[in-house]
């Protein structure tokens, strides 16, 4: 048991946990838009300790730091465990007079903390991935004004951390790639397995996109790309991902829902995408989605066999004439 009170978890934890995932950052290199930001912190607050650390299930990480050697410590040393709960600059302007921290090895041990402010990198959606935090070895405090600086700061780091993500998201519609579908897809397998909760995967193609391109033209074509995905997400939990895999392949990741409640949730999607209208409307063209749906088997060693299975319903619904929804299960 460590020598010092637990740390406070945040209300939205899981969602927080899945949101740094899904920046794509963990164990990433800094680079010399964080380093900046860092830079200029110390300047301001002429703090020895300068550092951008975001907080994981079990660790504190430092995607940039500055005055510290170590790349991570444990969660609950983290001083910056207590400030994701607030959404405000949290200021400890004494550790060793704090009892939160004041038998914290990060204090009476190097790097000896006797001062901290940290305030959250807060998402778009409201979930506080980590800090930027300034560190001193003397007590101090900060004014309103240098709390709202921090803040500020904090914000410009968070902007920084979203264009990074927005880098790797497709022009058109703005969902991830391929390449992050699958690494999200392994971390949302393994938390599945852990919380023994179900996971569904439902890959569909938007069909005949081709003739869309050919007849009205490709901006047309990203139009309705646009718009389907802008309906599916309303069929989604904050829990669920989405991603377009190929020119009009998508895939939604649905977490936490039986095989049913997925067939049913796959099914709406396919028949509000047909009542969806666009330069097609007036017509003889239908626009539609083929479909493929599957659930975590306890025979499933990889994400990739949920995805090969949901390729076969796929591609079983293409041949039996499309505009429909087809399964595959393993006995479960």
């Amino acid at each position: 048991m460590a020598p010092y009170p637990a740390y406070p978890v945040p209300a939205d934890e899981d969602q927080r946990l899945r949101e740094l995932e899904r920046y794509g950052i963990l164990d990433a290199d800094s680079d010399e838009h964080f380093d900046r930001i860092l830079d200029l912190t110390a300047a301001l607050f002429q703090t020895p300790i300068v550092a951008l650390s975001l907080v994981e299930a079990d660790r504190q990480w430092f995607l940039a730091k500055r005055g510290i050697e170590v790349r991570e410590t444990p969660r609950e040393m983290a001083f910056c465990s207590h400030a994701i709960v607030h959404d405000e600059v949290m200021v400890v302007p004494d550790a060793r007079a704090d009892e939160r921290f004041r038998s914290n090895p990060l204090v009476f041990a190097d790097p000896h903390i006797r001062f901290y402010a940290g305030a959250p990198l807060q998402t778009p959606e409201g979930h506080n991935l980590g800090t930027l935090c300034v560190i001193d070895r003397e007590p101090r405090d900060l004014s309103p004004e240098q709390r709202e600086l921090l803040h500020r700061l904090a914000q410009l780091a968070m902007r920084e951390l979203e264009l990074r993500r927005l880098a790797h998201l497709c022009p058109v519609t703005g969902l991830p790639t391929r390449h992050t579908f699958l690494t999200i897809g392994e971390r949302e397998l393994a938390r599945a397995r852990r919380d023994q909760h179900p996971l569904s995967l439902l890959l569909f193609d938007v069909d005949n996109l081709r003739l869309i391109n050919n007849r009205w033209g490709h901006a047309a074509g990203d139009q309705a790309l646009t718009d389907v995905v802008q309906l599916a997400r309303t069929f989604l939990q904050d829990e669920d991902f989405a991603a377009r895999l190929g020119d009009g392949e998508f895939a939604l990741l649905l977490v936490g829902i039986e095989r049913d409640q997925a067939m049913a949730l796959a099914d709406g999607l396919r028949t509000a995408v047909a009542h969806l209208s666009g330069v097609h409307t007036h017509s003889d063209f239908h626009l539609h989605i083929s479909g493929g749906l599957t659930v975590l088997s306890p025979s499933d060693r990889h994400f990739t066999d949920l995805i090969q299975r949901s390729e076969r319903a796929l591609e079983l619904a293409k041949g039996n004439g499309r505009n429909q929804i087809a399964c595959l299960f393993h006995d479960l």
